[in-house]
């Protein structure tokens, strides 16, 4: 469950794109591409924004981060490295071709690091099985179609097995047939360290190595004859030691490999709505200490109070700021609807 990560979910949907063209004189995967530089982007630079419309993904106040990418084919990593003398041990020549991986299509790759909710506004999970991944998936995809459905038509569109798509629901289905798992997420809001989870080496250890301990010290007392001495089948209790070892050593690895794949418990104000609240105030408290610089205790405090009744620092829900903008005074722009 590498998607889960921090209460996010790390989308990835590798999609193909349809062969040939709508014209003769364009294909579909040029005609994706046009629709893609037609998205406008998010008014987060000085030179964004001067363009009249806001992205269509900050229509919603779930998505973290996305990107939409045309994937022509795989990058050549150059030949499988090998040893030298091996090779020419085993009669490879260095200049035999070798087999390069291709895609027969072009793909349309579109990732995203979401809220891992059903609802806007839910407390972000610790987990989630499989099954609320899904869910969360299914009801994103809802969102997208809801907010921005024209451009999800105009791009998907072009892409195979679309066809037919014309509501939210039909939208997260095909979604899900084009899900790949992402294996390496990327997390940075923490305001402190989380807790990892910690893996009890000791105790794993102690539980293989108690029973190898006893299966290696029966097989020596057998082996010194010695097994007399103490009354015991040494070889029936070495037996017995070794399958209790083997299964401990089995047990370890896949309690290892569990505790590795446990996602981290979602930070403090992790959620888009309170990320976009803090960057709110953190604006409007500068400013207020701006304008307040040099007054005196009773003026500070009054302004600080008509401050937090203004803002409202515990409501995320307003006022804040808009997705998909550098800051809350700069030029706000259209939703293209």
């Amino acid at each position: 469950m590498a998607d889960l990560e921090s209460g996010h979910l790390f989308l990835t949907y590798v999609i193909p794109i349809r062969r040939g063209g709508p014209r003769n004189d364009v294909s579909f995967k040029q005609k994706l591409r046009i629709e893609l530089a037609r998205l406008p982007p998010a008014h987060q630079t000085p030179a964004t924004q001067k363009t009249e419309y806001a992205a269509p993904f900050a229509r919603n106040r779930r998505t973290h981060f996305a990107r939409m990418f045309v994937l022509d084919n795989v990058v050549y990593n150059g030949r499988n490295g090998q040893d030298a003398l091996v090779g020419a041990l085993r009669n490879v020549g260095a200049l035999t071709p070798q087999h390069v991986d291709g895609l027969r299509s072009a793909y349309l790759v579109f990732t995203a690091d979401v809220d891992a909710v059903v609802r806007e506004g839910d407390p972000l999970p610790d987990d989630l099985d499989p099954e609320a991944q899904r869910k969360v998936r299914m009801a994103y995809a809802r969102t997208l179609w809801d907010t921005m459905g024209e451009e999800i038509a105009a791009i998907f569109g072009n892409c195979h097995g679309f066809e037919g798509v014309s509501s939210g629901e039909a939208f997260g289905a095909y979604l899900e047939r084009c899900h790949v798992e992402t294996t390496m997420p990327f997390h940075d809001y923490y305001l402190v360290p989380p807790e990892f989870h910690v893996l009890p080496v000791r105790a794993l250890a102690l539980a293989v190595l108690i029973p190898g301990g006893i299966a290696l010290g029966a097989l020596l007392l057998r082996i010194l004859g010695l097994e007399a001495l103490f009354g015991l089948n040494t070889l029936l209790l070495a037996v017995a030691a070794f399958l209790v070892t083997l299964l401990a050593f089995v047990l370890a690895v896949r309690h290892a490999l569990r505790n590795g794949a446990r996602p981290l418990a979602p930070a403090r104000h992790d959620d888009l709505p309170s990320v976009l609240k803090a960057l709110y105030i953190q604006q409007a408290f500068a400013d207020f200490v701006a304008e307040h610089q040099g007054r005196d205790a009773g003026a500070l405090a009054a302004g600080f109070g008509a401050f937090l009744d203004r803002n409202v620092p515990a409501d995320p829900n307003g006022p804040t700021q808009r997705p998909g903008v550098i800051a809350s005074d700069a030029p706000q722009p259209r939703a293209r609807v």
